[in-house]
């Protein structure tokens, strides 16, 4: 994927235009390829395509593997036959063009999705069929979720004891077989509307790089089919230890997370079959994947279970190479991914970068420390590694600018040449902005992402996620109004002078 110098782009599919209060995977996504291709972009960075959690995080999903229905587009549905133009208008959301508004989208969808399996369920379960038989985790999952819906969505350890043993529940999945059929079919749905959008930005010439959350739901398909690929204890099944990250930028505290961790040891001796089968997954629905919290497959921060804060966690000695190793071995040298290698970090995972040419990543804005030599500022780039304005978990840039202390701001403006005192000007002709963004750009890393809110200039009101804040994130969303109004020949511009594309 960064085999040469490339210019791309950090959009969530929930923040395109829609007229459903949420982005979809329909003529808008096309839109937004075709825009990027216009103006130089060949590369289009996703946020996980994941179920939601309950904070509406795409990071701790119920299933590793499962789409986000939300993001099926219910014209999708009317040109498929499934539903008529009437049923797909009832979808469409009268309230701001600018915020998602999750609870509409998952009522209006929900109700659209299972008028389309009802109508026509003959249809509907000869597509769901065929996808259990081309998706190994799929049937897993349906049955998982079957037994959810029938347990009033309590998580499976407090599902009746048979329902809660995966082996037991599978020989009695013939009474869920209808709510099956329908999480088949709504899967079905969302890869083959998916496919249509990759097929699109392909032809287009962009590149999709995928988001891979490095952990998984307690209460989701993979643990509950699982169990042995989890750190859990025998008593009833619930970790002693749980995922998180110590004290860092983001957060004072730590971030406590409660993921259960991997069972490393048990992963190991099984061939590590399940990380073989998500990661080829994974690559088979995008061009690249950057997978998220990566420094945890060198060593991870184990919290125990009873902890307040994430303070009280120590680290673990992770799989390292050797799980690298045998993914090579199995799907093939140079594997596309991208190593999401920020926060706490450490000379272990410097060496698994370097012994397995995976490229990670540099933040512009973590680099301006008035009195560091920070990686994260661009004269330390190399050539193998990606080199952000600013990602999901950051502030907009703008936002940065107006929020940093006088000294950092002086110094970030001192270091990519900006001169003057006007530098909080916003919008799209931000001069200040367009200095640090080329500063980016012209590094020597082959690839150069900015997030869609620094392409427009906006503040920290566009902000995607605040890292350690349960609430009000993954909201923002855009118009065909505010993307009319981007410098196309400004972007245009750059990626041709600093010879990107």
């Amino acid at each position: 994927m960064i085999a040469r110098r490339r210019a791309g782009a950090l959009m969530s599919v929930s923040s395109l235009p829609s007229p459903y209060g949420i982005g979809v995977f329909g003529e808008e996504a096309k839109d937004w390829i075709d825009r990027l291709a216009d103006m130089g972009f060949s590369v289009w960075q996703v946020l996980p395509f994941n179920m939601l959690d309950l904070g509406k995080s795409p990071y701790g999903s119920c299933s590793a593997f499962a789409g986000n229905y939300l993001y099926i587009d219910p014209r999708g549905l009317v040109k498929a036959g499934f539903v008529s133009a009437a049923d797909a208008k009832s979808c469409e959301y009268d309230g701001s063009p600018y915020t998602t508004d999750y609870a509409f989208a998952e009522r209006a969808r929900e109700q659209l999705l299972r008028k389309a399996f009802t109508s026509h369920r003959e249809k509907a379960n000869k597509l769901a069929v065929e996808f259990a038989k081309k998706y190994e985790w799929a049937s897993d999952f349906a049955l998982f979720m079957a037994v959810k819906e029938a347990n009033d969505g309590r998580p499976w350890w407090e599902w009746p004891k048979r329902s809660a043993d995966h082996e037991q529940c599978k020989q009695d999945a013939d009474q869920y077989a209808d709510e099956t059929a329908y999480q088949l079919f709504v899967q079905a749905v969302f890869f083959e509307q998916w496919e249509e959008i990759h097929a699109y930005a392909q032809k287009r010439g962009v590149l999709v790089l995928g988001d891979m959350p490095l952990y998984v739901a307690m209460d989701s398909a993979d643990v509950w089919s699982c169990r042995r690929f989890f750190c859990l204890n025998e008593r009833d099944f619930r970790p002693d230890k749980v995922a998180g990250v110590p004290p860092d930028y983001f957060s004072k505290d730590g971030q406590l997370w409660g993921n259960p961790l991997y069972n490393w040891k048990t992963l190991k001796a099984d061939g590590y079959s399940w990380w073989i089968g998500r990661v080829k997954a994974m690559l088979s629905l995008y061009d690249g994947i950057r997978i998220d919290h990566f420094r945890a497959l060198v060593s991870y921060w184990a919290v125990p279970s009873t902890a307040k804060t994430a303070k009280e966690g120590a680290w673990e000695v992770g799989p390292r190479q050797d799980l690298f190793d045998v993914l090579e071995k199995t799907l093939g040298p140079d594997l596309p991914i991208i190593a999401e290698d920020l926060g706490t970090f450490g000379e272990d995972v410097v060496r698994l970068l370097e012994t397995s040419g995976i490229p990670g990543m540099h933040v512009i804005q973590f680099g301006f420390d008035p009195h560091g030599d920070s990686t994260h500022l661009p004269h330390n780039y190399t050539a193998n590694s990606v080199a952000y304005v600013g990602t999901h978990d950051n502030n907009t840039l703008l936002g940065w600018l107006w929020e940093a202390s006088e000294e950092e701001r002086r110094f970030a403006l001192d270091y990519c040449g900006f001169h003057g005192d006007n530098w909080g000007d916003g919008g799209y002709h931000s001069a200040s902005c367009r200095t640090v963004i080329e500063t980016v750009w012209k590094s020597a890393s082959r690839l150069a992402v900015i997030p869609f809110q620094d392409m427009c200039g906006f503040g920290s009101d566009a902000r995607m996620n605040i890292p350690g804040v349960p609430e009000k994130n993954w909201r923002f969303r855009t118009t065909k109004e505010t993307m009319d109004q981007m410098d196309k020949a400004y972007y245009r511009h750059i990626n041709r002078v600093f010879r990107r594309g």
